[in-house]
């Protein structure tokens, strides 16, 4: 199994590990992509901070972030699963994951990154601050630039299991699963019921969505769960305790979107 998730646009300090080593990161194919935008990345920080703010989209508040880009190569480094936090990152608990399902994490979990492109929650990487949403002004728009790359090597990644994509529409738009791979794809939309005059409305909402998605990442490490495709993960589901919609594949061969219950909203 594959899980692809967002990152966090918080993130944790850098470590105070080595510094990054490019090479080690997974996903090598990715290396020469990843190499220009870091090139660009800090060329733009170093040289106009003003154009840094607004090209990144960040408020005053967070100018600091853009000092923290210049000093990436030479920042510490710690775990990329130990980098994003939030409200996802919270309910995964990785650092208190049991050993086996510590391990299943390291080997499964996929984390999109404007910067990085993909990482595996066990890469070092440092903090940083380049969502999928920026468009640089040389490679453009990052959700675009990153897209030939990852044709080339998510198919491989993503290995003959299921494919689980939690990602939000921005770092969807780096990767969309064809063939084969879709047909054994599976995206999740968290329903929440909110009970207006008397009649039942469910709707996504963004804070329990990001929790309820964390939440069943963990069940799913810690239950030791393989499944093969989507009809199989909809079974695994509902023996967690979820309650599970199947919604039909679609029309280019996707595996089809789960519906999972995530409670009354208050």
């Amino acid at each position: 199994m594959l899980v692809l998730l967002p990152p966090s646009e918080g993130k944790a300090a850098s470590g105070r590990g080595a510094p990054l080593k490019a090479e080690s990161l997974s996903l090598p194919g990715l290396a020469g992509a990843r190499a220009a935008v870091l090139d660009e990345l800090l060329e733009l920080c170093a040289a106009d901070e003003e154009k840094a703010r607004e090209v990144l989209g960040l408020s005053e508040g967070l100018r600091g972030e853009i000092a923290k880009n210049v000093e990436l190569r030479t920042a510490g480094t710690r775990p990329a699963g130990e980098i994003y936090t939030g409200v996802l990152y919270d309910a995964l608990g990785l650092a208190t994951l049991e050993p086996d399902a510590r391990r299943r994490a390291r080997q499964s979990l996929l984390v999109f990154s404007g910067l990085w492109g993909a990482v595996r929650v066990g890469d070092r990487i440092p903090s940083y601050r380049c969502s999928m949403g920026v468009k640089l002004p040389g490679l453009g728009a990052l959700g675009a630039y990153w897209r030939g790359a990852m044709e080339a090597v998510l198919p491989e990644a993503a290995g003959s299991g299921l494919v689980l994509d939690l990602r939000s529409s921005a770092y969807a738009a780096a990767w969309k699963p064809k063939g084969e791979v879709a047909g054994r794809t599976a995206t999740v939309r968290v329903l929440h019921s909110q009970v207006v005059d008397g009649v039942e409305k469910r709707s996504v909402v963004s804070h329990f969505n990001k929790a309820t998605k964390g939440r069943l990442v963990r069940d799913l490490l810690m239950a030791g769960a393989k499944p093969a495709g989507p009809g199989e993960l909809v079974e695994v589901l509902r023996e967690l305790g979820y309650v599970v919609e199947a919604q039909a594949p679609g029309r280019a061969g996707g595996g089809g979107g789960l519906g999972v219950g995530g409670g009354q909203i208050p």
